[in-house]
């Protein structure tokens, strides 16, 4: 079988230097963890809270009773985060822990610049969405919009992930411009929606219209992926590693030779490094690319293993 050349491009953007970085951007919990605010759910509100107004500027050098008076949305109300939440500990050392079951909390890390976020459950919608730095670790799942329109920083989520995570809000021009989300779990329809720049990769199976409208940046699906994958994608690349049967392409996609990317093969290292589930043979596994999607620039890629 011959093999066409990687392109240079390609070759670029997963430099050894570039993996030495991922890897120090470690998801594994510290062994020796400084003093953090630790904020706990102990009144569930039925209608939403948004959080975004508990962000390290805020809270830096406040006491416990101060970061109660903090004022979030509920509803079309603002209402002391003591009202529902328990906090203990300090955030002079650049970390906040949420515990309890926030999944109808909203935007957790929302515009987050540095410094490090833990959810010990499930979170809300709007995860991260613009942070610019810093880190966030959630230990269950998340909802909608997760790192929507983030430029920087690192989003892991351990269990599933809701619609348009790393995506463009609505009217918005471009999705991600950097950084990296990692969901171990599942996700759902439209990620990566017109991204930019920065990585997406997702354990379980993925929904429709995967990296649709996608200007640039990578996306990895390591189970099976809907059904649209790459709809007018210009530039970057999807992996599609998992499903049982070979994905369907869209007519706009013209197949473009196999090759054993290089790059790839670093990263999906690096993921392994972390955690993340790879199968050993999509380390030396060669690809089949196809190019497209041609209704747009056409410079896109998806490539998909070739069976053995």
């Amino acid at each position: 079988m011959r093999l066409c050349k990687c392109d240079a491009w390609n070759e670029q953007r997963f430099s050894l230097s570039e993996a030495a970085s991922l890897r120090r951007l470690s998801f594994n919990p510290r062994k020796d963890r400084p003093m953090a605010l630790e904020i706990t759910l102990q009144t569930p509100s039925t209608i939403p809270l948004e959080v975004d107004a508990i962000g390290f500027e805020a809270v830096r050098g406040q006491s416990p009773d101060d970061v109660k008076r903090t004022l979030v949305q509920r509803g079309n109300k603002q209402t002391p985060l003591g009202e529902f939440f328990d906090v203990q500990g300090s955030a002079d050392d650049d970390e906040i822990v949420w515990s309890g079951d926030c999944a109808n909390v909203k935007r957790i890390g929302t515009r987050l610049a540095f410094g490090r976020m833990r959810v010990e459950g499930n979170t809300g919608m709007h995860l991260g969405a613009e942070m610019t730095g810093g880190e966030i670790v959630v230990e269950g799942n998340a909802g909608d919009w997760a790192g929507a329109q983030m430029r920087g920083g690192s989003i892991r989520i351990r269990g599933n992930a809701g619609h348009l995570a790393g995506a463009a809000y609505r009217g918005g021009r471009k999705g991600m411009s950097g950084g990296e989300i990692i969901i171990d779990g599942e996700a759902g329809n439209e990620i990566g929606n017109s991204m930019r720049r920065g990585t997406i990769a997702i354990g379980g199976r993925a929904g429709d219209f995967l990296g649709v409208g996608m200007i640039a940046g990578s996306i990895f699906v390591f189970g099976e992926a809907g059904i649209r994958q790459g709809a007018g994608m210009k530039r970057g690349t999807i992996g599609l590693f998992g499903g049982e049967r070979p994905p369907e392409m869209l007519p706009t996609f013209k197949a473009a030779g196999v090759f054993q990317p290089t790059w790839l093969r670093v990263y999906l290292r690096e993921l392994r490094a972390r955690g993340f589930a790879v199968p050993g043979e999509l380390l030396e596994a060669t690809y089949r690319r196809y190019s497209g999607d041609f209704l747009e620039l056409g410079k896109g890629e998806i490539l998909v293993p070739v069976a053995a």
